[in-house]
C-alpha cells in the first residue's frame, strides 16, 4: 500500500526534513531488497528471496489491515486472515514457479488463485461455526475475507507480473516499484515546500493539491527515465505510452492513501 506523504499542517522544518529523510530511507532499502529479489542470477537464492519479500508485505499489510479494522471497534479473524493470507501468497507462487505449458498462461493461474480464494472462505464458514459466540458473524467474515482482497489478493498481481510466460516481468517489477515510490517521494517534497490547499480535509487534512500534483509530476518523469534505462526490456512499452502510464500510477497511489487515510489516521 503506497503513502501520499504530505505533512501535517504547519510542520516543523526538523519534522520535514526527517519525513523526507526517513521516505529516501525507505526507498533505497526497499529498492536494495527488490533488486536482490527479483535480480539474482542465482535461481535458488532469487526465488526464495522473492516469496520471503513478499510475504513479507502481506504480513505487514495484514497486521496494519486489521489493526486498523479492531480501531474501529470491528471484529475480525486476525489470525486465520494472516495465515491464510501468507498461504495465497504461497500458493500463487507455487503455481507460477512449478506450472508448465499452457497453465502458466495468466488466466490459468487466475483460475487456480480464485480456487484458492473459495477454499479459503469455506474455511471462513468453518471458522465461524466452531466460534464460541455467533454475535458479529457476518462482520466477522467480511471483514477478514476484505483484508485478504485488499492485501495478498493485490499483491498477487506483482508476482504474476514476475512470473509472466513470454518474457521477463522482473523488468516491469522494478518499474512499477521505482516509479510508485518516486511519486510517494514528490508528494512529499512538493506537498511540504509548497502544499497549501487541501485535497479533502474531512477525509485527510495533511494532503494537499500540491502534493497531488508533485507526485504525478515526478512519477511521470521517473517513468520516461526507466523507459530510457531499460529500454527493450519493457517488451510492449513505447516512449509515448510512459508519460500516461507514470500519471497513472501517481494517480493511482495518492488514490489508495486517501481510502486508506479515514481509519488510519483515527
Amino acid at each position: 500500500m503506497s503513502a501520499q506523504a504530505d505533512l501535517p499542517a504547519n510542520p516543523s522544518p526538523r519534522s520535514r526534513r526527517r519525513t523526507f529523510l526517513r521516505r529516501l530511507a525507505s526507498t533505497i532499502l526497499l529498492s536494495a531488497i527488490v533488486l536482490t529479489a527479483i535480480f539474482s542470477e542465482n535461481r535458488v537464492v532469487r526465488e526464495p528471496v522473492f516469496l520471503l519479500l513478499m510475504m513479507g508485505l502481506a504480513w505487514a499489510g495484514l497486521v496494519e489491515f486489521y489493526a486498523l479494522v479492531e480501531r474501529r471497534g470491528l471484529v475480525c479473524f486476525k489470525a486465520w486472515g494472516v495465515f491464510n493470507g501468507l498461504l495465497l501468497m504461497f500458493a500463487t507462487f507455487w503455481y507460477l514457479t512449478h506450472a508448465s505449458g499452457h497453465q502458466r498462461l495468466p488466466s490459468k493461474a487466475n483460475d487456480f488463485e480464485t480456487g484458492v480464494l473459495v477454499l479459503i472462505v469455506l474455511g471462513l464458514c468453518v471458522r465461524q461455526f466452531l466460534a464460541r459466540s455467533n454475535a458479529a458473524e457476518l462482520t466477522a467474515i467480511s471483514t477478514t475475507l476484505f483484508g485478504l482482497l485488499y492485501v495478498p489478493w493485490l499483491l498477487n498481481f506483482i508476482q504474476k507480473i514476475a512470473f509472466y510466460p513470454g518474457f521477463d516481468g522482473r523488468f516491469y517489477v522494478l518499474y512499477f516499484t521505482v516509479v510508485t515510490k518516486f511519486s510517494d517521494l514528490g508528494a512529499c517534497v512538493v506537498g511540504s515546500l509548497f502544499g497549501r490547499h487541501k485535497i479533502i480535509p474531512r477525509i485527510s487534512p495533511a494532503k494537499t493539491w500540491e502534493g497531488f500534483a508533485g507526485a504525478i509530476v515526478i512519477s511521470s518523469i521517473a517513468s520516461v527515465l526507466m523507459d530510457r534505462f531499460l529500454g527493450d526490456r519493457l517488451p510492449g512499452m513505447r516512449p509515448l505510452d510512459a508519460i500516461p502510464l507514470g500519471a497513472l500510477l501517481g494517480i493511482a497511489a495518492v488514490i489508495g492513501d486517501l481510502i486508506e487515510s479515514p481509519a488510519a489516521e483515527r
